[in-house]
């Protein structure tokens, strides 16, 4: 199964979404089967003509012959999350970054719920992706993807967030945060499952995370990676890096190409 993976073309966009795949239909293909692994982004999936069903920590996607739209947004998750397709079908997938999505939802914030299905956040959202999927040429399909993305975008005043994100990836403390912003720690966690759809503890274990997935190259050994991931130490490390993809270390970076801008397992 081929995915194609593209940055925005647009610079408002490019503030906002870290990229978006593409994924064609093929009813020959056999099926795929890969893991995600958790990180910041709120990921969302949009699927033409197709099933979607979620079990647990999995997705299983199958084809229909009923024409249809069908959509899944998922903003929190500290496990590996399992994605079966049953064979290629036509998909959208858009990664927004920490806070981004917020600047197009509106005043309505980021869902509840951790996993979302059939997600239809505006009027027009089904029809103008069907709109898509039938266009022909790639190039044509972003210029219209992103042009219905600018469509919604709504500018917002983020700074106070966005200081707090940056304060959590520095690895200052939560009573440090707080007191820094004359905010009480329950509003903080508050702010942050509806700005970034997880809580700060969540957040900055991922951060963790995907920090060692970046500098694993560049280290000698999980002692030095530990601490270049802000760890504070190897033990540390290696207890968050099993709960957030249910393997060891070792063979994950033996077995997941890290250089990658999405990293996935497949199987």
């Amino acid at each position: 199964m081929k995915l194609d993976f593209y940055k925005p073309k647009n610079e408002i966009l490019q503030k906002y979404i870290e990229g978006y795949y593409f994924i064609s239909e093929d009813k020959n293909s056999g099926p795929v089967t890969y893991y995600t692994f958790p990180n910041n982004f709120s990921i969302l999936s949009i699927n033409q003509n197709a099933e979607v069903e979620f079990e647990n920590n999995k997705i299983i996607i199958s084809g229909t012959a009923k024409e249809n739209i069908t959509a899944d947004l998922v903003t929190r998750y500290t496990e590996p999350i399992e994605v079966f397709y049953e064979r290629s079908v036509n998909e959208i997938t858009i990664y927004f970054k920490p806070l981004g999505i917020d600047h197009f939802l509106g005043n309505t914030g980021i869902p509840k719920q951790n996993k979302m299905e059939d997600f239809n956040p505006f009027p027009d959202f089904k029809e103008a992706m069907q709109e898509i999927f039938r266009t022909a040429y790639r190039e044509q399909q972003i210029e219209l993807l992103e042009g219905y993305w600018l469509s919604k975008f709504i500018k917002k005043d983020t700074a106070v967030i966005e200081q707090i994100v940056s304060d959590i990836e520095a690895d200052l403390k939560m009573e440090e945060i707080a007191e820094k912003h004359n905010l009480s720690r329950r509003y903080i966690n508050k702010l942050f499952l509806k700005k970034v759809g997880k809580t700060p503890s969540e957040y900055r274990k991922i951060y963790r995370f995907r920090t060692a997935l970046n500098e694993a190259k560049k280290a000698k050994n999980l002692t030095q990676l530990s601490h270049n991931s802000l760890f504070y130490d190897q033990a540390h490390f290696i207890k968050d890096f099993k709960k957030l993809t249910n393997i060891n270390p070792g063979f994950f970076f033996k077995n997941v190409d890290t250089e990658k801008g999405n990293v996935w397992l497949f199987i």
